[in-house]
């Protein structure tokens, strides 16, 4: 799967017997466990949306937003951001793909994970955090194109690795406005 998923960020419209061999399998082996490349991607994107999960999971979400404590929030704000990184660049081929999305259970998955964090981002904005004057989808349509521009940056090599996480968070939490002297 690993290797599977390091070929389609390579190149996205990789048919099945391009993934086998990059997998080092015959295709014959591969349509034994995925019947069709619909099928694969499919199992592909639920593994992403687990790992998104894990990320929400760990960086305390729900316990932040219950708590309504401002550097609680900032610390899972922070863990949130930086954790989906690593998920955005490992399962990178999928932000994009349109059959991904228009997929009903993969859709329904989407949207729980989404409230999650809509009700995070809530909460934020509620301690302060974030600015109560942005629609709280657009913040969270905010992450996503970020972490787009991750992804990209990443394989294009307009960014290291070491610095994406800083990238991410200066640009999420702070603009592209030059800051002035206080």
């Amino acid at each position: 799967m690993r290797a599977a998923i390091q070929h389609l960020n390579r190149d996205p419209s990789a048919s099945m017997a391009q993934l086998a061999d990059a997998v080092g399998i015959s295709r014959a082996t591969l349509h034994r466990q995925f019947s069709s490349r619909d099928e694969l991607m499919i199992a592909l994107a639920r593994r992403g949306h687990d790992e998104w999960e894990r990320v929400q999971l760990a960086a305390g979400l729900d316990a932040a937003r219950a708590s309504g404590d401002a550097a609680r929030l900032e610390k899972a704000l922070n863990a949130l951001l930086t954790g989906l990184i690593e998920v955005a660049d490992e399962y990178g081929f999928g932000l994009t793909d349109y059959a991904l999305a228009v997929h009903p259970e993969l859709s329904r998955r989407v949207e729980e994970l989404e409230e999650r964090e809509i009700a995070f981002y809530t909460a934020a904005q509620r301690a302060g955090l974030l600015s109560a004057q942005l629609p709280v989808r657009w913040i969270s349509d905010a992450v996503y194109g970020l972490l787009v521009a991750v992804r990209d940056g990443l394989r294009r090599g307009d960014i290291a690795r070491r610095d994406a996480p800083r990238l991410l968070l200066e640009m999420f939490l702070h603009g592209t406005a030059a800051r002035r002297p206080a």
